[in-house]
């Protein structure tokens, strides 16, 4: 994501728009949120909901996880995704490309990709998918 995107001040109330919509408006109920805490601090948060993608033969969709860079390897992400996808979901996620640690982490818990992107004016993302039972 570009400096100018992180750097705009409008960005931190359209988060807090987004977030409140998220998880109060009654069309994203069957959305999954979780977030994982150290000492009360928040170090990570995953989503997932049905599937957006108009080709999917998967029904589940991880829209986003992230985890404090403090954080990677804690065990933390793994757990996130564990608790927002069931593992006898077969599900996608779109990746920022390049990230090759994100890649490897999704590769790790049974995604993989299946030749699809996208291009959006500030990332690129490459789609990835699991099967069911092959979290």
């Amino acid at each position: 994501m570009s400096d100018s995107v992180l750097d705009d001040p409008e960005l931190l109330p359209a988060r807090e728009r987004f977030w409140t919509g998220v998880l109060t408006d009654e069309r994203h109920s069957s959305n999954r949120v979780a977030v994982a805490e150290v000492d009360g601090a928040v170090i990570g948060i995953a989503m997932s909901g049905p599937s957006q993608d108009p080709d999917a033969t998967w029904g589940w969709q991880l829209f986003l996880l992230y985890v404090d860079a403090a954080h990677h390897g804690s065990g933390a992400g793994a757990a996130l995704l564990n608790t927002v996808l069931h593992a006898h979901e077969a599900a996608a996620v779109w990746v920022a490309d390049p990230n090759p640690r994100a890649q490897a982490f999704y590769g790790k818990h049974g995604f993989t990709p299946d030749g699809h992107s996208k291009a959006g004016p500030d990332v690129r993302e490459r789609r990835f998918v699991r099967g069911p039972g092959t979290a």
